[in-house]
This record gives structure tokens, sequence and C-alpha cells, in this order.
């Protein structure tokens, strides 16, 4: 499971499929592992359906609770000023 954390916090919101290909798990551990992390709080995950050529589906788009990346290095805005 922490392979799934880490995995997450570098690379930020994902679905379970994307997590399975680059971690080399296969995708029913990598849901598994993520509904364990979901229950105990430790990321969000979500339903998605997406329909191609009329085949239904089904995937989990999931991302690290309560985490905020750090801000990007460069100029910031006038509106991005007023906030800080």
């Amino acid at each position: 499971m922490n392979e799934l954390l880490q995995y997450l916090k570098k690379h930020g919101e994902r679905l379970d499929t994307e997590i399975a290909e680059a971690t080399g798990i296969k995708l029913a551990s990598v849901r598994l592992q993520l509904s364990e992390l979901a229950a105990r709080g430790e990321v969000m995950t979500c339903q998605s359906i997406l329909f191609i050529k009329g085949k239904k589906i089904e995937r989990t788009v999931c991302r690290i609770a309560g985490y905020i990346p750090s801000v990007s290095p460069g100029r910031k805005s006038k509106a991005q000023l007023k906030l800080t």
C-alpha cells in the first residue's frame, strides 16, 4: 500500500488502470488496496463510467486525501499574490 501512496503523491490524481500499469501490480490488487486506503481515509476515490464505441468501461479515479502539492516556481499573478 505504501507503493500506491508514494505513486499518488508523486503523480497526483490518477485512474486505477494507470496506477496498475505504472506500478506493475495487478488491477484487482490495486482496486483492493485502494478500497482499503479509502476506508482508512488516506485516499479519496470516485467512480467513473466511460462509454467507448458503445461499450461501458468502469474506472476509479483516486488521489491522496487532504494532500496539497507545493506551489510551482515562477512568477505569480496579481490575483495569486492577493490571496497570500
